[in-house]
């Protein structure tokens, strides 16, 4: 079954890729098991954010701290390729950990959904865009 996400969301992750072309955005994915339900963008503290990207630990600790406290669920992240196409890259298979997560990886004109099943491994994830609230 394909997993939903507001085509509205889509599009904004697009297009936030399409104004940082030269430096990885990344961001915070919040839904259920069947849906993506919205995303929130971290800061990039990655060394060289041209090439990787790092989460703002803050921002991750405080996403879990409220989801324990009910707020949404964290279900995965977001990142872009800038110069490459979204699939997930040499590094991106270093840092998955192999939980269960989902990777939503965008370019300026393509996103494609990815799952970490174990270390270092990705599956594709067919999902649906859908017109809905994000």
């Amino acid at each position: 079954m394909a997993m939903e996400i507001s085509s509205t969301l889509v599009a904004r992750l697009l297009n936030d890729a399409r104004l940082s072309p030269t430096r990885e955005i990344c961001g915070l994915l919040f839904g259920t098991a069947e849906t993506i339900d919205s995303a929130q963008p971290c800061p990039n503290v990655a060394p060289d954010p041209r090439r990787h990207f790092e989460i703002d630990p803050a921002a991750l600790f405080a996403a879990h701290r409220a989801a324990r406290q009910g707020g949404p669920a964290v279900v995965g992240h977001y990142h872009s390729h800038p110069s490459g196409i979204a699939t997930p890259s040499a590094r991106d298979a270093e840092r998955a950990m192999g939980d269960g997560a989902l990777w939503l990886i965008v370019t300026a004109s393509d996103a494609r959904l990815w799952r970490t099943p174990s270390a270092g491994a990705f599956v594709p994830v067919d999902y649906v865009a859908v017109d809905k609230a994000d």
